[in-house]
């Protein structure tokens, strides 16, 4: 059996700042009991192999109809959940697809979980570690992209190539860009995590590392015998006049209903899955000063389900890879130049009754030495591959400036 190891002091709990998807009455009360970590190039599934993690210490994850039941308390206190992320290369594994460009941030497990129990009396948690330097106020050197605006759109052009030829019908493109830091990176990687729409606003860290999200999209949801995704396509500012124009836009509406298809049939290839149904469709929501086009798409539980079929099915998220899936990762990774890390993953909450776990689209990482964040976008035929540089630069803005404010 996978027990993990048991949790030491790098989990001190940041004020305010939970684990993505964790419940908001728990803040403050966890205590981190064991962790696991599987690289890219260890032995074994992952998806089964934190599954079976997360069974032996409790958690209800072989039969997830049994999300919401009373569990056997953990140790003193009652086990609460545990916090789950689970990169885009792993994703990739689980999916049987190809893993692209090696990752930026290698200190980052690809698959990593912490158990937590309720502690009323306070103890260390998940949190923000990474190397404070005594808490000396944080500056950031200039950012490094990993490619230029003309490169970033010679690969579009690229990808709309590949559509041309038939291989696929959408693929996401996605850059990197990271800067030295010195001091302390906990306050603003909790900025990232308070912006405005971040659904999963959060930080989730470990030894030398840390990641924070502002993501609005959910992955995967399971709660109330349901399963839940809500994919993400489609975005312009958060003007009036964006608003309009992103409702009347055809080809943000068919690139997004190929996303919800797709979503559709992830779903519907999940045992002890009912009728899958879309309960809606382009709706539009706001995130840090922009619209994006949101749908949701939903089945009943109707037999046993567990987690590693669930990772397996879902993972890495459609809305980020494209169509057919297998195909856009095989286009992803000859485009990539490099690794997308901690982005287009997942992140959140395993609880005894219910998984949330989030995209990690607006996500950053600091590795010790250097901060990290990605940005992209869907390619169809009709990209223009001005108008997707220029995307990707209003999603990576906000993190850049939450990073970037009171830095010497």
């Amino acid at each position: 059996m996978v027990h993990g190891r048991t949790a030491v002091d790098h989990f001190p709990t940041p004020p305010h700042r939970p684990n993505p998807g964790a419940p908001a009455s728990c803040q403050g009360r966890h205590r981190a009991l064991c962790d696991f970590a599987w690289f890219r190039g260890d032995s074994g599934d992952p998806a089964e192999l934190v599954t079976e993690f997360l069974s032996a210490n409790g958690l209800p994850v072989r039969d997830l109809r049994r999300t919401g039941r009373q569990v056997r308390p953990f140790g003193p206190g009652g086990i609460c959940g545990a916090a789950l992320y689970v990169s885009p290369d792993a994703g990739s594994v689980m999916a049987g697809g190809p893993v692209g460009a090696p990752t930026p941030v290698p200190r980052i497990p690809d698959v990593y979980a912490v158990v937590f129990a309720h502690d009323d009396a306070g103890g260390p948690g998940a949190g923000v570690p990474v190397e404070r330097s005594g808490g000396t106020p944080l500056s950031v050197g200039p950012w490094r992209d990993s490619w230029t605006p003309a490169a970033h759109a010679a690969a579009v052009d690229r990808a709309r190539d590949a559509i041309a030829r038939g291989d696929v019908y959408q693929v996401n493109v996605v850059g990197h860009a990271s800067a030295p830091y010195t001091g302390d990176p906990g306050p603003a990687l909790g900025r990232v995590a308070a912006l405005a729409g971040a659904r999963y606003g959060g930080v989730l860290a470990g030894p030398g590392w840390a990641m924070a999200t502002a993501s609005p999209e959910t992955l995967v949801e399971v709660r109330g015998g349901r399963v839940i995704t809500r994919p993400i396509k489609g975005t312009r500012p958060a003007t009036a006049a964006g608003r309009r124009e992103l409702l009347a836009s055809a080809k943000e509406r068919a690139e997004h209903v190929m996303i919800v298809d797709l979503e559709r049939n992830d779903l519907a290839r999940l045992p002890g899955i009912g009728p899958v149904r879309v309960d809606e469709l382009f709706a539009v929501r706001h995130w840090s000063g922009l619209w994006q086009a949101e749908s949701v798409v939903s089945a009943p539980l109707t037999g046993p389900l567990d987690l590693a079929s669930l990772l397996r099915a879902v993972c890495p998220g459609g809305s980020v890879t494209g169509a057919p899936k297998l195909a856009a990762l095989a286009e992803i990774a000859r485009l990539e130049p490099v690794g997308r890390g901690v982005s287009m993953g997942a992140l959140g909450w395993v609880g005894t009754d219910r998984v949330d776990l989030g995209l990690t689209i607006r996500t950053v990482a600091a590795d010790g030495e250097r901060l990290h964040l990605w940005a992209g976008g869907g390619i169809t035929w009709d990209s223009d591959p001005a108008a997707e540089v220029a995307e990707a630069a209003a999603k990576a803005a906000p993190l850049r400036a939450a990073l970037a404010r009171g830095s010497g």
